[in-house]
């Protein structure tokens, strides 16, 4: 019975031993020079097991959360407290993710300075958040009884995740975050009450 468990860790290890070798090797030669078997070499793992753990390439190795952060904004949504908006409740969300890894990780800024100023992790990125974007937008219609695929369902989603480049590098990310929050929770208010007013007509 322990021994799917120590597989699983294993496992966990390898993949998060990868991502932070990775990171490392990036953010200390840059991307593109460094390759897969430096980061395997580094990590202690052969070339095989790195692309077990990240078949899609070196680039997913920066993004190595990508399915958890996925899950958090589609259980935001659905598990959120009762009372809170959709919008409160995504605000909330970014806003702890935004601060634990300022306060948790020393190299934040420099982090997010190495995707900025490399093509190939912003096109990922971009794609990545766009995913998120659509699975947010269906988490988002399904709570409140809209059509899928609708128009205020995906706007939310997309300015809610557009959200975090928009704080990105300014004085006060926070701030800046509550505020466009505020608009989108007045808009979103709007938006629900006149679909509920066209309901009961």
């Amino acid at each position: 019975m322990t021994e799917p468990g120590r597989r699983e860790r294993k496992k966990a290890a390898n993949r998060q031993a990868l991502a932070d070798a990775a990171v490392n090797l990036f953010l200390e030669r840059g991307y593109d020079a460094v390759g897969v078997r430096e980061i395997a070499e580094a990590a202690d793992v052969s070339v095989a097991t790195l692309f077990k753990h990240f078949p899609d390439g070196k680039e997913a190795l920066v993004f190595d959360q990508d399915a958890d952060r996925e899950a958090a904004l589609v259980a935001a949504v659905r598990e959120r407290p009762t009372g809170h908006s959709i919008p409160r409740a995504l605000r909330g969300l970014l806003h702890d993710e935004r601060s634990r890894q300022a306060r948790n990780d020393p190299r934040f800024a420099d982090f997010h300075q190495l995707i900025d100023t490399t093509p190939v992790l912003r096109e990922h990125f971009r794609r990545m958040w766009l995913r998120h974007e659509n699975a947010l937008a269906a988490a988002i219609a399904a709570d409140t009884g809209l059509p899928e695929n609708d128009p205020a369902a995906q706007a939310l989603a997309h300015f809610a995740l557009e959200a975090v480049s928009l704080v990105h590098g300014r004085d006060d990310p926070d701030a800046a975050l509550d505020r466009i929050f505020a608009l989108l929770e007045v808009g979103w208010t709007a938006t629900a009450q006149a679909s509920t007013r066209h309901d009961r007509t």
